[in-house]
Formats: structure tokens, sequence, C-alpha cells
């Protein structure tokens, strides 16, 4: 029954404290207008023949309406009765009223109650007992809460019937909480609750869900002597289910002299509801023991739960049990076959129990839907939503979900703001389950602006809301604003696993150690550091930001490490220039019995290719196909050319492109062409760029990759050309950013950025560093153009932040302390020597992140080996 047009804003049984025989409660919420008419109404044009007795009454005089209008009713003539009511200048008797109210009850005709309840509140002050619970009884059928409530006010004498119909159809409308406080006003009138109240009691308890309440509920039970009932006791385990305490209702089931299928049924879907299938699914097989007939919702939601156990025997039984039973073409039970397959990754024999179904509802193909995307087939998904359309079935709000969903996994930002639009236009965006999707759809669609503008607009945010939207800035690269929203966050609802993931690449990308290391400790205050993908995450924050030590505690405690861990350590080996040692702990997760992976390889060909050490790099990449059968992908092969052209073996990186079983992407021909560079070779590198940007056409990376090239061989004209194609195509480079954190507090600074409050004392504090340096013999580049000459590649794309950084970093920490800066672009050769040479000057351990590798400076020298 839906709820009423609005919510009470008032507690309806609070106005019951005073004499519950003269009280006016106020109504629940407004009705809807031109419902309730006491206006006599033009007989029907059709009039159905009916008995000679009925057509005489009919004309009598109005001291015999009352009797008339019994008679039509008698016969079901319910538009003459209605015609005679409003046309009778004399109200009927209360016996007349009954009988009509009842008739439209029963053919459900709520118009025409609603006229019929009309001309009763005109004529009436207040309501007899009788007529009010025949009126109550059809309103509540009719989901007109605010109605009945507005009858239930005028009726003098309540019994616990009045009361039953009140407490249970604000239950069935959606307002648990006020059905509840309607019971206790019951108690306290004297009315005696019943075999039929505490059912509707304690299906409200379920709802809320209440255990404290459905436990002094239970103890009313017991004090009215109805603790034997069925009826009563299956509502108990019902409400004990819904509220999470299993053990609670098993003692109740268990406890029971008498049960029926519906017993059996809340048991088990019980332990279904809270996540015990195999305990379920035991007592399913007890009920067929015990010779207890399963009915149809007893079979689809013991076919849901098997999906849910990755046996795919039992689940093929429990199918061929539900054909014995004579379920076959129930179209819920398909439905619940469906989801059962889906479970399973069997989408194949989804695909034929959908096929073979003569009737399908938005559920059947809901669930098609859902599955294939689930199961990672997005484009299915979308293909079975498009034929959803073309036999005008009506999606409901998990359909489109599902669907969006689909979308977010396929980039189909198109079909994704048509289901925007769907869902504003049926009302679907008002549930979380479909904002929640559309945040996601909109943030790997990279509009994050449409996300925030979802999220802000969402009237209720769970756990999913704030963890789509932290991930979607981490996802477009907005990790400051990622960790605003985490603390926001942590104010109004708890995080959870995927939360804290989410919140933990923020900081690893950002270099935010005080904070990772703060939602270190509330993930270990939630105990839930071993939890899915948790632990890496840690891991991979502490690689990220330097903390060896940390890493090795962390990836020493994590107990079950899986390839992704090995990865992330490999990585950090690489990132910090450690290729000898990154080999070695390879063949140290060989040991264990790890199989590695394709990123394994990736990491130990790019730690072969810094550390120049080519013959391991060809041993890796052949063991790659002989020996792991793993089939090298682009980043592979990227890695091989990288290899060879920074050792200057350009020719051999050349014709390894040639020999390349796929084809070769900008990022092989790339690495060629900055092989190229590194080694003068103009002929080789002309043909690798002109390759490079007939694929990546607005690139500005490679554009000042051959910039450089030609820059480093003196040929200023071509320089000059490519640098004005660049302005033509509007190409910019990012601006460089520089991020340090400093007493928990992470600075951003970006290229030329003069907005920072310290910017004064930090250019003061570079520029004696530049002199002391000037006056050692180094020079240092203190800015750069497009138009500079002499300015490489790196210059170019570096921008300089982190001198901006390491120089706040000197002036607001205290000496001796080691500075740690992230850097979004690679670190020039300029700033690569300016670095090194403050850390002699101040003495102190200086540690940049870069987009290639860790940089550690310390006492005039790089952990990378460079000179600057």
């Amino acid at each position: 029954m839906p709820p009423p047009p609005t919510k009470p804003h008032l507690n309806p049984p609070l106005l019951l404290l005073g004499s519950l025989r003269s009280s006016q409660p106020l109504p629940p919420s407004r009705p809807r207008s031109g419902r309730l008419s006491s206006s006599p109404g033009r007989p029907p044009r059709a009039v159905v023949s009916v008995s000679s007795e009925s057509a005489a009454a009919a004309s009598t005089s109005s001291a015999d309406t009352s009797a008339a209008l019994r008679e039509l009713c008698a016969h079901g003539e319910l538009q003459q009765a209605l015609w005679l009511l409003e046309s009778s200048p004399e109200p009927p008797d209360e016996d007349a009223y009954v009988a009509l109210f009842h008739l439209c009850e029963w053919r459900r005709a709520a118009e025409h109650g609603l006229r019929a309840c009309g001309h009763a509140d005109a004529a009436h002050g207040t309501f007899g007992l009788r007529l009010g619970n025949a009126m109550l009884s059809m309103l509540v059928r009719f989901g007109e809460t605010w109605h009945a409530w507005k009858v239930f006010a005028k009726m003098p004498e309540r019994d616990v019937f009045s009361w039953n119909v009140m407490v249970g159809g604000y239950g069935k409308a959606g307002f648990l909480e006020e059905a509840l406080d309607l019971y206790h006003r019951m108690l306290w009138a004297g009315a005696r609750p019943d075999v039929y109240t505490f059912p509707c009691v304690l299906r409200s308890c379920g709802g809320v869900p209440d255990l404290t309440m459905g436990r002094e509920v239970h103890a009313h039970v017991l004090r009215f002597g109805l603790g034997v009932e069925v009826d009563v006791l299956n509502a108990l385990v019902t409400m004990y289910a819904k509220c999470g305490d299993v053990e609670a209702a098993r003692k109740v089931f268990d406890g029971m002299s008498l049960t029926d299928c519906i017993s059996w049924n809340a048991m088990i879907a019980g332990h279904f509801e809270n996540h015990e299938c195999e305990a379920g699914l035991e007592l399913f097989l007890h009920m067929l023991e015990d010779e207890v007939e399963p009915n149809l919702m007893t079979i689809t939601s013991v076919t849901v739960a098997s999906g849910l156990l990755s046996d795919l025997d039992f689940a093929k039984e429990i199918h061929a049990l539900a054909v014995k039973r004579g379920f076959a073409t129930d179209v819920a039970f398909c439905n619940s076959l469906i989801q059962m397959y889906s479970s399973l990754g069997r989408m194949g024999e989804a695909c034929t129990v959908f096929s073979r179904m003569e009737t399908r509802d938005a559920m059947s193909w809901t669930a098609m839907i859902s599955g294939y995307e689930k199961n990672g087939f997005p484009d299915k998904a979308l293909e079975v939503y498009a034929l959803m359309e073309v036999n005008n079935v009506s999606p409901d709000d998990v359909t489109v979900a599902s669907a969006l969903a689909a979308c977010a996994s396929l980039g189909r930002l198109d079909v994704g703001i048509k289901l925007h639009e769907l869902a504003t236009s049926k009302g679907f965006i008002r549930y979380i389950v479909v904002a929640n999707a559309l945040v996601e759809m909109y943030a790997k669609s990279k509009i994050i602006e449409k996300a925030i503008e979802v999220f802000k607009y969402m009237p209720d945010k769970d756990v999913i809301s704030w963890s789509s939207m932290i991930a979607g800035f981490c996802f477009n690269h907005k990790n400051f604003e990622a960790l605003y929203y985490f603390r926001h966050m942590l104010a109004d609802v708890k995080p959870n696993s995927v939360t804290f993931i989410a919140a933990l690449a923020a900081c690893a990308a950002t270099g935010s150690l005080r904070c990772g290391k703060e939602i270190h400790a509330h993930v270990l205050r939630q105990g839930i550091a071993s939890e899915g993908y948790v632990p890496n995450a840690l891991l991979d924050l502490y690689v990220k930001c330097g903390q060896t030590g940390y890493a090795w505690a962390q990836f020493g405690a994590h107990g079950t490490k899986d390839v992704v861990s090995w990865n992330i350590m490999l990585a950090g080996f690489v990132a910090h220039g450690h290729g000898d040692i990154a080999l070695s702990f390879f063949n140290e997760m060989l040991e264990t019995g790890e199989h590695p992976d394709e990123v394994t390889f990736v990491a130990l060909l790019c730690g072969c290719s810094r550390a120049g050490m080519v013959s391991q790099g060809w041993e890796l990449f052949h063991s790659m196909t002989e020996k792991y059968s793993i089939v090298p992908n682009l980043k592979h092969y990227a890695c091989m050319v990288d290899l060879l052209s920074r050792v200057g073996r350009l020719t051999e990186g050349y014709n390894f492109i040639n020999r390349m079983p796929i084809t070769p992407d900008a990022a092989v021909w790339g690495a060629l062409l900055n092989g190229c560079r590194i080694h003068r070779n103009i002929e080789l590198g002309e043909l690798a760029a002109k390759i490079v940007l007939e694929l990546e056409p607005n690139d500005a990376g490679y554009h000042v990759l051959l910039s450089d090239l030609y820059a480093d061989a003196g040929m200023w004209a071509e320089v000059s050309k490519v640098r004005k194609t660049m302005r033509v195509k509007g190409l910019e480079h990012d601006y460089g950013c520089s991020w340090v954190e400093v007493k928990g507090a992470i600075h951003a600074f970006l290229t030329d950025d003069e907005s920072h409050p310290q910017i004064k004392e930090i250019n003061d504090v570079l520029d004696g560093i530049y002199e002391r340096m000037k006056a050692s013999g180094f020079a240092p580049v203190e800015s750069y153009s497009l138009e500079d000459k002499e300015v490489s590649k790196d210059d170019v794309l570096c921008g300089h932040s982190e001198r901006l950084a390491v120089a706040f970093g000197l002036i607001n920490t205290t000496p001796g302390t080691s500075i740690c800066v992230t850097k979004n672009q690679y670190t020039c050769e300029s700033c690569h020597g300016i670095l090194r040479m403050i850390s002699k000057i101040v003495r102190r351990e200086i540690t940049v992140r870069d987009t290639k590798e860790f940089h550690h400076f310390r006492d005039g020298s790089c952990s990378c080996g460079g000179s600057g």
C-alpha cells in the first residue's frame, strides 16, 4: 500500500493521550483535492437491469432509502447504489453505509468508496464502531491512510479491530515508527491485543529495524498468552531475522510445537538475509525430510541463495528439484534461476532460461542486464537493455542502475545521459541505488562536475555514495578533493574497505604520509586491515611515499600475499633505482610458489631498462612465453625498445619494432624516439617521430621530445617549426605541480605560482642558494620558455615546482628533518643538480618522487646515480 501524499508532521498517536472518546487528532497529511465530495452525482447513463424488487426499492420514499440501498448492495449494483445514496435527501442508516463500504472494498472501487466516505463524513459528526470499522477497513485497503486517520479521529468508541487496522495500515504504508507508537497508545487505551495485532507490530519492528522494541513486543506476546499461535510465532521469527538476531529467530522456530510452510520460509529466508546460506540450505533439506511441501516462495529464495555458494552441481540439483515440483514455468522462479546462474558466472545457462520463458516481466530483463554487467559483459548488458526498450517493457530503478553501471564500464556517456533523463522523468533519481550509479558513471566518464552535481542533490547518502565520489576524484586525478570529501564523510557515515582503499590511493598519489597513517589507524580500529585489497593499498601507500621500512613491515604483516603484493614491492624497488634488488626479489617470489603475471614483467623489464641490464631483460622477455605462458603486450614491447634504445642499440630496437607480432603504438615508437634523443640519432629519430605524431597528433610531450632532439643537434630552424606547430594546434603541457607535507598538512606549488603566502621567503631562500651555487661554479636554470633555444625537453616539462616545495620545507621544518616532495612530472637535469647541491649545503635528506622514479638526495649525491 503506497504511503499518503506527505508524511505526518505530528506523531499521530501522541494526540490520543487525552480523552480517547472526545479527542479530535490532526490528520497525518493533506488529502488529495477533489476525492471526498458530498454533492449528489448524476445517475449512470447505462443502468444495469435488476430484479423487479430492486427497481421498486429504488423508487420508494426516502424512508425506505436504507432498505433499497442494502438491496442494491446485496445484488452488487454499486453504481446504482452510489447514485441512490447521493440523490436521496436523507442519509441512510448505518447498516446501509456498512453494506456499501463492504461492496466498495470487495470490488476494490476506490473512487466510489471515497465518494461514499465523503457523503458519510458530511452526514455524521461522529462514526459508530461498526460504521467506523467498515470505513477504516476499506480506506486502509485502498492505501488512503490520511482519510483512514480522519475517520479514526471521529470514532468515540474503538475496539481492537479499529486499532489493528490502523497499526497495520501505517505499517504497510511505510510509517513504521508511527505504527509502533500507535501500538503503545493502544495498550495505554486499555485495548487488549489479539492474534492479528502482533504480526502487524512485529513486521514494523523488523522493518525499522528495532530489536529492542521487538523483544518488548515478544514479552507482550507471552504476557497476553499468544505464545502458541503459529501466525504470531512466524512473525517473531521474521522480526528477529530482519533485526539480525538469527540465533533468537532459530530459538523461536525450534520451540514451535506446530509449524507450517510459512514458518520454514521465514527461518530459511532469515538465514539467507543474514548471509548464512549454508545454514539456510541445510534447513531447507530438513524441511524436505519432514515432508513439508515447499511453495513458490521457498523454492525462489532457495534458488537465489544456492547461487551464492559457488557450487554449480548443487545449484543444478535445486533447479531439477524445482522443475520436479512443478515450478518450471513460473515467472518468479525463472527470474530466481537467472539470478542463480548469474551469481555462478554461468551466463550461458541464464540466457537459456531467459530465452525459454513464455512470459517475462521487468525483473526478468533486469536480472539479465545485471548478470551480464556483474560478470564483465557490459556490452551484452546494454544490448539486452536495448531489446527491453524494443519490447516496450518499462524499466525499474534496479534496471536503470544496472544499465548505468554498464555505461560506466564502457564509457558510454551517450547512453548514460539518456538513462539519467529517464531516471529523472520516472522519479528514479530519488532512489539511492540510481544516484550512486550516476555518480560512478559520470566519474568514470571524466565528467566529474556532473558527478558532484548528482551527489550534491542526493537526499540521502550511504557509504557507497561517498566511496563512489572519493574514488571518482581519484580517477580524475583530483586527489586533494578526494581527501577533503573523505574527511567530511567521517562526520556522517562510517567508511568501509572500499572507501579506505580510495582514500589511501589519494594519499599515495600526493605523498600524504601522515594522512595515510591516520587512515591506517582507522583501518586497524575497524578491524579490516586484512580485508580485500586494503593490505595492498597500505603497502602501495608506503612504497609510493618512499617509506621502505613501513613498506617492509606491512609486507611482512600481510599474511596471505598475492601477486599484487609482490608486484607493488617490485615496482617500489624499480622506482628507487634498485633493479638488481628487484630481480632478487622476483626470484624470492618464485620460490614461494607465486605465479607472476603481466604486471610483474612490466616492472622487471622497466627495472632492467633503467639499470642498463640488457641480457637480463632479454632473458625475462623470453621467459614470459616460454616458461610462464604470458603473451607480451604493448607495455612489454615498449619496455624492451626502451631497454635497447637507452644503451644505444637503436637499430636493434628499430628492427625489434618491425618484428613485433602486434601493431606498435605511440608508446613503443616514443621509446625509440627518446633513445634517438639521448644518442642524437637524427635520421632514425625523425622516422620514429613521424610515426608517433601520426598516432598521437595532439600529444604535447612527443612534440617537445622531437623539439629536444633537434635542439641537442643545434637544428634551431627545425626546433622553431615544431614549436610553431604546437602553438597552431594549441598544445599545452600540464603545469608542473609539487606537493610537500609539513606538520600533517599538504602544500601544493604550481609552476611560477606566486600566490603562496610565504612566496617571498621561499624566493629569498632559493636566491640565497642560487648565489652560493654560482659561487661554487654551478649556474642553475632559473626560468624557461618555449622560445628559449638552449632548453631541454625535461626543462620544458619540469616546471621547477619542486624547488618551491623544497624551499618551503626548509623554512617550516626544524634543521635535520628530511623533506619529501611528490611531483606530477619529470625532474629536469637543472632541478636535479640544484636539489643535489641543496642537500649538501643544508645537510638534509631530500626525497623527490616524480613520474619516473624516486630521487633520494643526500650529501650532494642522488640514489639514481645522476650527477646533474
